[in-house]
């Protein structure tokens, strides 16, 4: 997208609504394990259930050399189901709303959204007020994207988003910017080389759970609250002012609107990026990854994978790994990852197909993994996911602690910090699947 009021690019919206009716069949747009130019991407189910992940790589969003990409983390008895549609949807309002900015008319000065990121002054002030209005734009095109993408779930006519969810990490690669929007727990980070060309990990987004000062301030003024059950302290959860549910494991989320009037919120965590020639690669993944790798294990997978095209099944592999290790005991989460290498490249096709792959979209080989057809719906399988309720037997036997007692974190990230998922625990993201009520 131009300087908005000047030239528009050569792929216009009205271009990619003409494609829309068939999102599966998009060349640059995968959305299942497998591979693209610049990025691969792997899921595979845990040990719950259904898998309620879902991660897409959309290349050529709007124009050459910008990228879409997210990974998203349902929960509840229909968060696959709204991890789905909020994968398919969410990018086309994020085009919606960019197409509304190129429209618009705006002051002689060029203000207003610049999806090229070039522009015309040679000043070095006016290029920082111009990028200053560029993130700015981004800011307001995410808000909108999310609050819209919100609204739409809770009046679909067929998804039940009561008690069901969906978290959401996104990113919008463009030249040498990213623009990050994040709700929930899954967590985007960076392998970077340090002045010493050592690989180093950066974490670009916090995992918005109920325990962090400022979300559960929020939570509480909106007469939400926030503690952690006895048998599982470490999980902060909020909960209704009135009853001792749904028990969800993060403060921002898609759905989830039984909790909406009490503090859950579904605007995102907006951040800007300008990319360096030190930055290398882009991970992103659900909280079944953070749970049981560190950031800089992750980094380390990455660079010692036998091809680029691997990183992604490699991470969740030492994932798999690790769940069996370190909790033998726990049921596995869903596990979701998409690295995008920042220099565009990716392995010669004949790395990629030495391995058992297909070149573009490649089905999952692991038992009881949830396979997606054609026409981008998952074929169910013939069980429920069945750690999504407890019973109230269960859920009446524990005691509480309050917000208080939980270690408390900071609440500004810097590049030296590293936001460890929660420390491996059976858990899901919300206890307990109340009935709908009427108005």
């Amino acid at each position: 997208m131009g300087l908005c009021g000047q030239k528009r690019s050569k792929r216009t919206f009205s271009d990619h609504v003409a494609t829309l009716q068939h999102l599966s069949s998009i060349a640059n747009r995968i959305f299942m394990n497998g591979k693209s130019r610049s990025s691969c991407i792997f899921t595979q189910q845990g040990r719950k259930g259904i898998n309620q992940d879902a991660m897409i790589v959309w290349e050529d969003f709007t124009v050459d050399d910008v990228t879409f990409c997210g990974v998203f983390d349902g929960h509840g008895p229909h968060g696959h189901l709204v991890a789905r549609r909020v994968r398919d949807a969410l990018p086309l309002k994020l085009l919606s709303f960019l197409n509304s900015c190129q429209t618009k008319e705006v002051a002689p000065s060029g203000a207003g959204c610049d999806g090229d990121l070039k522009c015309d002054g040679a000043e070095a002030e006016k290029d920082s007020l111009i990028e200053d209005q560029i993130s700015s734009s981004w800011r307001d095109v995410f808000l909108k994207s999310f609050k819209a993408m919100d609204k739409e779930l809770r009046s679909h006519p067929n998804l039940d988003c009561f008690c069901s969810g969906s978290t959401a990490v996104t990113i919008v690669k463009q030249g040498s910017n990213l623009f990050m929007g994040n709700i929930g727990d899954s967590r985007a980070i960076m392998g970077s080389k340090d002045s010493n060309d050592s690989l180093v990990a950066i974490q670009l987004t916090v995992d918005l759970k109920p325990d962090l000062p400022r979300e559960a301030e929020r939570i509480k003024r909106c007469k939400g609250r926030v503690f952690a059950l006895q048998d599982e302290p470490e999980v902060p959860r909020v909960w209704l002012p009135f009853d001792d549910a749904p028990g969800l494991a993060m403060a921002r989320a898609f759905g989830d609107f039984c909790l909406k009037d009490y503090g859950v919120i579904s605007v995102p965590e907006f951040s800007h990026r300008t990319l360096t020639d030190r930055d290398q690669f882009i991970v992103m993944a659900s909280d079944g990854v953070w749970d049981v790798l560190s950031n800089e294990e992750v980094v380390e997978a990455v660079s010692t994978a036998p091809s680029r095209a691997s990183s992604a099944r490699i991470i969740v592999e030492s994932a798999a790994r690790e769940w069996k290790l370190k909790y033998p005991t726990s049921k596995m989460d869903d596990c979701a990852v998409v690295c995008l290498f920042l220099d565009g490249k990716m392995d010669a096709e004949s790395d990629y197909d030495d391995q058992g792959y297909s070149s573009v979209t490649v089905h999952s080989n692991h038992s009881g993994a949830v396979m997606e057809s054609d026409d981008g719906q998952n074929s169910e399988p013939s069980f429920q996911r069945n750690m999504t309720v407890r019973s109230s037997e269960e859920s009446d036997s524990f005691r509480r602690l309050p917000v208080e007692a939980i270690t408390t974190v900071g609440t500004v990230l810097t590049e030296d910090q590293n936001w460890s998922g929660l420390e491996g625990v059976t858990r899901v993201n919300s206890i307990v699947q109340l009935p709908r009520f009427s108005e």
